[in-house]
């Protein structure tokens, strides 16, 4: 179809175009008005008669030629020709064209059709036919306007590419970008078969308080609100881990979650303050375990939703087949920067972070000085898949010791495309000891570091009352998204992204 006519401008313009749009919808206005007035309220209808969508009728043309079907969809196009139409309707699957012709549904009902605006939500009834064209369409028996359309969509060959715009808005941008309702269907699928994989391996789905008395699992600052019934405030949940622990204790074995969670913090490509999160625990594994599960998930959920393991994200081709590579993070910082944690003390690590221009606080010890030099010099380079392992004990309060090494615990994060997608622990289970981590975060917070956990004294109980060896793993699914949808922003995978106001 060629000539297509969309006019319009973007809800929310400004100047002359914003002028224009005024214009339109007082014209829409008096339309609607008119419809009205002559006892044909779109607004009144309830319900209408949906039998195929626009992609089913593409790919079962075979059996559908010549079968009479209805659809309901968003008028996007039209090329007038006199007394026949072809029109472009949109529904969740996609676009499909339409021809309308007087002789078919009768000139009263055609007239009505000819004054329907780009927009307008539409029922149509016919048949399935190929045009002489070859493209495949819906021969109109019938139409019924469904809804009115009060104000114009994008201009067709503009269209809406400005992204602050986009995120405000993603119900239009839902509507003219296909590829981003293309993002949002996969994210679905995705999600979708993470759930699928976890039932089969005999996970059990659960759902943990989201308003929580103590914010702990995660270094973040939370969000604070009041309870005026308690008067008591409470925290937005930043990590779900130690619900899942107790569940844990209590005999459950294998739990997991798909939930949002929040973080005080700002905005990047990379972070959105609230953010959906995959956490997992299973009793009687260690962080080898979850190294498994989280390589055969990703592998997994990525071959049934793209149907390949070998993706491309922003020009660089990833490789998912595995296995992954395996690196601790002292070698890492040793292979990116030739500098030997293990060979220095406090003193030596300190000297080394000032000569290489690494900012650092009096309070950090060795073991956050590590991390600092990760993050400074290695992260950007892990572009295909590694699990970087044996974290310091300093910043790893719930995690468990190494019996090798005491001053690393048994954690891991994998990296791809330079972006920590996944962070799994050999979880905590001595009671002693995890007083003792606790009350060096108590310090922390002392110290004036916000982000630090709070002691559980509820969480310390479920201890006490003994927790198998578990292993618990956390998946960012929105940078997962990212990853598997070639999303540049975090933004461009969260259908209602955080924004400031206006």
């Amino acid at each position: 179809m060629s000539d297509d006519t969309v006019t319009g401008a973007l809800p929310g313009a400004e100047g002359a175009a914003a002028e224009d749009e005024n214009e339109l919808r007082q014209i829409r206005l008096e339309k609607l008005g008119a419809l009205k007035a002559a006892g044909h309220d779109p607004f009144a209808v309830t319900t209408a008669v949906q039998t195929a969508w626009a992609a089913d009728v593409v790919r079962d043309f075979d059996t559908l030629e010549n079968s009479d079907v209805s659809l309901c969809g968003r008028m996007m196009s039209r090329r007038d020709m006199g007394k026949a139409n072809f029109i472009d309707i949109l529904d969740r699957t996609g676009r499909i064209q339409v021809y309308v012709r007087v002789d078919d549904v009768g000139e009263e009902l055609f007239a009505d059709f000819k004054k329907w605006d780009i927009g307008d939500l539409i029922e149509v009834g016919g048949f399935v036919f190929r045009t002489r064209r070859g493209e495949i369409s819906v021969h109109a028996k019938n139409l019924r306007l469904l809804a009115k359309s009060l104000l114009p969509l994008p201009e067709k060959y503009h269209g809406l590419k400005d992204t602050d715009i986009r995120y405000r808005r993603r119900y239009v941008d839902l509507i003219v970008n296909p590829e981003v309702r293309d993002t949002f269907i996969k994210r679905s699928a995705i999600i979708r078969e993470i759930r699928d994989r976890l039932d089969r391996q005999g996970f059990i789905e659960v759902e943990t308080p989201m308003l929580v008395p103590n914010a702990g699992g995660a270094a973040a600052r939370p969000f604070t609100t009041h309870h005026n019934s308690l008067d008591e405030d409470l925290y937005l949940r930043i990590s779900i881990e130690l619900y899942h622990k107790r569940l844990i204790v209590g005999g459950l074995e294998r739990v997991y979650e798909i939930g949002r969670v929040f973080r005080n913090e700002g905005l990047s490509v990379r972070h959105n303050p609230e953010f959906t999160l995959l956490e997992l625990y299973q009793a009687y594994t260690d962080y080898y375990g979850m190294m498994e599960l989280a390589e055969d998930l990703i592998v997994t959920v990525a071959q049934r939703v793209l149907g390949t393991k070998t993706i491309t994200y922003e020009g660089t081709q990833i490789n998912l087949c595995g296995p992954f590579e395996r690196l601790t993070m002292v070698d890492a910082v040793k292979k990116y920067t030739g500098i030997d944690f293990d060979a220095l003390d406090l003193e030596g690590a300190r000297e080394a972070a000032r000569e290489r221009g690494v900012e650092f606080e009096p309070r950090h010890r060795k073991g956050e000085l590590l991390n600092l030099f990760f993050e400074h010099f290695v992260e950007e380079n892990l572009i295909q898949p590694v699990f970087i392992l044996d974290y310091p004990v300093e910043i790893s309060p719930l995690a468990k010791r190494k019996a090798s090494n005491p001053d690393f615990v048994e954690r891991f994060e994998l990296f791809i495309t330079g972006r920590e997608m996944a962070n799994a622990f050999s979880e905590l289970n001595d009671p002693v000891d995890q007083r003792g981590r606790f009350e060096a975060q108590e310090a922390l917070i002392a110290a004036g570091d916000e982000e630090a956990n709070h002691t559980d004294e509820d969480f310390l109980t479920a201890l006490e009352v003994g927790m198998p060896p578990t292993g618990g793993i956390g998946i960012g699914i929105d940078r997962l998204v990212m990853l598997l949808t070639d999303s540049s922003s975090i933004r461009d995978v969260l259908l209602f992204p955080t924004m400031k106001r206006l």
